[in-house]
């Protein structure tokens, strides 16, 4: 006659139950993306749920700029490899931070933020670059290309929570999104300005005086 085998007994190098992990837990979702919760702010439902949708399309695509600095900033290439390198870095740096700002404000609001790279890549404007390297001077562009996309949707989404009463979010997307896009901007475009940077260019007199005084 067979019988069941007995579980083995507990051995002295075997933590107890009460210390073990409780693993490969699922549940269901208690809050689903594209809803908002009621909380004490003052601020209506429509004017909350409005913001969020703004706030989540401005997240993924600001996502989308932080994977690109961060990719171009370990592809690059070239004789300004350095400085590019760390100043890609720096720019990554701050959007990594702007993500963070924009997704607590969606979940001060009630909302659901994005996130899942996974899904930010499924409702970003930015387009997918080449898995590859491309030339310094497309990198570059691209870069400007999305903060020109985020820039023109944060400003638009500024203007349009703060007529519903939202200042909060307004002052972040100002003073978050457009501030540190626009100063991004500004540095990467200054690097694509075809400059000479040993001699002056004799083709044509910058200014008038310099043209008399040749004459």
């Amino acid at each position: 006659m067979t019988t069941a085998s007995a579980a083995p007994a507990p051995s002295a190098t075997t933590a107890p139950a009460a210390a073990q992990p409780l693993l490969h837990q699922r549940g269901a979702e208690i809050q689903h993306f594209g809803t908002v919760k009621q909380l004490p702010i003052a601020l209506s439902h429509d004017a909350r749920m409005y913001a969020c949708q703004r706030l989540n399309r401005l997240l993924a695509d600001t996502q989308m700029l932080y994977g690109l600095y961060k990719k171009h900033h370990w592809l690059m290439r070239g004789a300004t490899f350095h400085q590019l390198h760390l100043l890609l870095d720096q720019h990554a740096t701050a959007q990594l931070a702007v993500v963070d700002a924009l997704a607590e404000r969606v979940q001060s609001l009630g909302g659901v933020a994005v996130g899942d790279p996974r899904h930010a890549a499924e409702i970003t404007s930015i387009p997918r670059p080449p898995n590859g390297v491309e030339e310094v001077p497309a990198m570059l562009s691209r870069l400007l290309e999305a903060h020109e996309t985020i820039l023109g949707d944060a400003r638009d989404a500024a203007r349009k929570v703060a007529e519903q009463g939202d200042d909060g979010s307004n002052d972040m997307i100002v003073s978050e999104v457009i501030r540190t896009g626009e100063t991004q901007a500004w540095f990467l475009a200054e690097h694509l300005v075809d400059t000479p940077l040993t001699q002056v260019s004799r083709t044509a007199p910058a200014y008038p005086e310099d043209a008399a005084a040749r004459g």
